[in-house]
């Protein structure tokens, strides 16, 4: 595959003179007309051998399109807060909106290509690693972000000779850095990496393209050219397959919410006892020095209108030290939040060891809310369940413990608890239209939530059903399901 760019091809200064101002005005267009339309984002992810000039040709595009809409992202070595969150936290936070260029450098491949270059690599470790950016790649893609991935390449005497021109002025000594310097001895092996790196991820939705390194001319006209084409795409690919981890969608829904006693209750004076037990449980194990030193907590509180979420919640924190939580209640996305991926938003507070991260409502409002009113495509709340599963282990993966935690009520308590909000005041800012609206779709939202407990039960981040008839039994088993789950973790 890289037959021509270590052929070390040039182009005659004549030639490119000829199209450079074409592909100038032509890509200064194409920029605009994408921040016109604002219906996707293109990511361009820089790689390749070092010393092949990404970072000339970067500058030039820059000078070539408007910058203020350009993000350039330079990932060096995780600082000690990128490394305490799952690995692709740094790169969803610093996701470019919709309408926006991203140019990405030591992306998510650096990992994969500095294990691959060993000289006795990991299989199975980049087997992982593989797998990793696949599925980070395939649910940017679904989500409306336009991969262009760059390789330059050049032939290692071009490196070299490259290399040794940059030193000779002291001009351009600064842009050698020692990476550079490396490459002689250890071309092969850094060949081979990129190869493997480009033969196991190159795909529609995210292909990779080979840039000749070794003539500035032709590296500039070849990266230019490229991303004209991309800018140009009426519409970003996506992947062939709905998902690329997708839920296993033939499990048996069952109808887990009939199946609760809605009965269970608990007496006035058991409660007291139990609550502040339950509450010195929780708070113990979440101030443990065990806890602290690599784990987290993400609870996850949803469930029909009125069920109680908000007292369950303040029961929780109750136990919680101030400084160790956030709260994030979750309505309809704004304009910010629209303008990236659906789970981008969600990403953006995943907590760090010893924290603890607490959504009222949540990112299932997916499959369950925007499924069920119809605001997005069958396709998209299908796809979802993967990417939330998906999203969820990843959080699993860097210690987290997640809970779920659906609280259930039956429809005339429900709207015994609307009547009551509506008289006193103050409750009645509880009350919405909304509340009255989706109150009529009971058996649809019935029907969605049954879907999503079966779809996304998993062993990482189970769901628990709690029966909310009785709101002093709900808050009990709501603390007690949280403390077994750290007590079990720790």
């Amino acid at each position: 595959m890289f037959e021509e760019a270590e052929s070390d091809p040039k182009l005659a200064k004549k030639a490119f003179d000829l199209q450079e101002p074409r592909l100038r005005t032509a890509l200064l267009n194409a920029q605009y007309a994408l921040l016109n339309r604002a219906d996707r984002t293109l990511l361009v992810v820089v790689a390749g051998i070092a010393g092949s000039g990404k970072g000339d040709t970067v500058n030039l595009m820059n000078e070539w399109m408007d910058p203020r809409h350009i993000h350039t992202l330079a990932f060096d070595t995780p600082t000690p807060e990128e490394a305490q969150h799952p690995p692709c936290w740094r790169y969803w936070n610093a996701l470019p909106a919709k309408g926006r260029i991203g140019i990405v450098f030591g992306s998510w491949y650096a990992p994969l290509l500095k294990e691959a270059a060993r000289k006795r690599p990991d299989a199975q470790r980049i087997d992982r690693e593989i797998e990793r950016i696949r599925r980070f790649e395939a649910e940017l893609a679904a989500n409306g972000v336009q991969l262009v991935k760059l390789w330059f390449h050049l032939s290692a005497s071009a490196q070299a000779e490259r290399t040794k021109a940059l030193l000779s002025s002291p001009e351009t000594a600064w842009q050698v850095v020692p990476e550079d310097r490396k490459v002689p001895k250890k071309f092969d092996r850094l060949r081979s990496a990129g190869a493997a790196a480009i033969e196991r991820t190159d795909l529609p939705h995210a292909p990779w393209t080979i840039v000749p390194g070794a003539d500035a001319q032709l590296r500039h006209l070849r990266t230019a050219e490229t991303l004209l084409a991309a800018l140009r795409r009426r519409q970003a690919p996506r992947p062939a397959r709905a998902s690329a981890f997708a839920a296993d969608l033939s499990t048996h829904v069952t109808d887990r919410l009939g199946e609760l006693d809605y009965n269970a209750s608990i007496a006035k004076d058991d409660y007291d006892t139990e609550l502040g037990l339950t509450q010195g449980r929780l708070a113990r194990a979440t101030r443990s020095a065990k806890f602290h030193a690599g784990h987290s907590l993400v609870l996850v509180f949803e469930g029909q209108d009125a069920a109680g979420k908000g007292g369950a919640i303040r029961r929780v924190t109750h136990a919680l030290d101030a400084r160790q939580f956030e709260i994030t209640p979750v309505a309809a996305p704004n304009a910010e939040e629209m303008a990236h991926p659906y789970l981008w938003r969600f990403w953006r507070h995943v907590p760090t060891p010893g924290r603890i991260a607490i959504f009222d409502r949540s990112w299932y409002g997916r499959v369950l809310v925007e499924r069920v009113e119809g605001y997005i495509a069958p396709a998209d709340w299908r796809r979802a369940y993967g990417e939330i599963n998906d999203f969820e282990a990843q959080l699993a993966d860097n210690g987290a413990v997640v809970l779920k935690l659906w609280l259930a009520v039956t429809r005339n308590v429900q709207l015994a608890r609307f009547k009551e909000r509506e008289h006193s005041p103050f409750k009645n800012f509880k009350i919405t239209p909304d509340d009255w609206r989706n109150r009529k779709r009971w058996k649809d939202y019935a029907l969605a939530t049954n879907e999503m407990l079966a779809r996304t039960n998993t062993a990482a981040a189970p769901w628990h059903l709690i029966s909310a008839n009785d709101k002093r039994y709900a808050r009990l088993q709501v603390l007690r399901h949280i403390a077994e789950a750290i007590e079990a973790r720790l």
